[in-house]
């Protein structure tokens, strides 16, 4: 109880602005000095959304934010420019998580927020699990291509988070471009042969996704048997620690 006590008292009143940061804030911060989330924090795509039941969700406006009496507040991509001013007039420090394209980034960030909640030692707890994943998962498909793919049709090729996640599970990307960009149909379908390494497909029924390519019956009839691994959105949806999980399910599909 002390320990508790002392690591609460250590640690700042703190309030996540967008549901990445939601998850860096429940895994860093001791949970009574959480004043807020966003309202996608217990989403079915939030990975650490059990541990959010129970805690306060607040818009996110400088009102609702500042009757939090937040001291410190994390951001990926909540806010704008003038939240940030407004809140630092108010006394309330901004940390940001950048946009991770590696797995460095990934540790970049997560030391910075656990330094900003006065937490170093959770950090490096989560630093040295997720790279303890990544080195159980090395080179599983040794240098097999795979094409990442989501429901809509869009894959993730070299500079991406994405193509750091299956180079760490030793899948070759078979991604024709860098960065994000559509794939047609006739190509996935009828290109050269390949494994899918599928993503957000556990997410299928979403309204943007009702017409999408997953739901194609020519793709549908060639995905059992060149799936090489499907990954939920909750491992995918922000560039964290958690993605090495992503990694690891990847790395137990290979053939042995």
């Amino acid at each position: 109880m002390l320990l508790c006590a002392a690591a609460a008292q250590a640690s700042p009143r703190v309030i996540s602005l967008d549901q990445c940061a939601d998850q860096y804030v429940l895994a860093l911060s001791p949970r009574e000095t959480i004043v807020g989330l966003s309202y996608r924090a217990d989403d079915a795509d939030s990975h650490l959304r059990a541990l959010a039941k129970g805690l306060p969700q607040r818009r996110i406006t400088t009102e609702s934010i500042m009757a939090a009496r937040p001291s410190l507040a994390v951001r990926y991509w909540g806010g704008d420019a003038r939240l940030e001013a407004a809140l630092a007039t108010h006394g309330v420090k901004v940390v940001k998580i950048e946009d991770a394209t590696d797995f460095d980034g990934v540790r970049a960030n997560v030391r910075t927020v656990a330094a900003a909640l006065g937490q170093p030692a959770r950090g490096e707890s989560i630093v040295a699990d997720m790279d303890r994943r990544l080195a159980a998962s090395k080179d599983a498909w040794k240098g097999q291509p795979g094409l990442y793919l989501t429901p809509s049709g869009y894959t993730a090729g070299q500079g991406t988070f994405i193509d750091r996640i299956l180079a760490a599970a030793g899948v070759r990307n078979a991604a024709p471009q860098a960065g994000f960009a559509p794939v047609r149909l006739e190509d996935v379908v009828l290109g050269p042969r390949r494994g899918f390494v599928l993503g957000f497909f556990d997410r299928l029924s979403a309204a943007f996704e009702r017409w999408g390519m997953g739901r194609h019956r020519a793709l549908q009839k060639r995905l059992p048997e060149r799936t090489m691994a499907s990954l939920p959105a909750s491992v995918l949806s922000c560039p964290a620690w958690f993605a090495a999980e992503g990694v690891e399910a990847l790395a137990r599909a290979a053939p042995r």
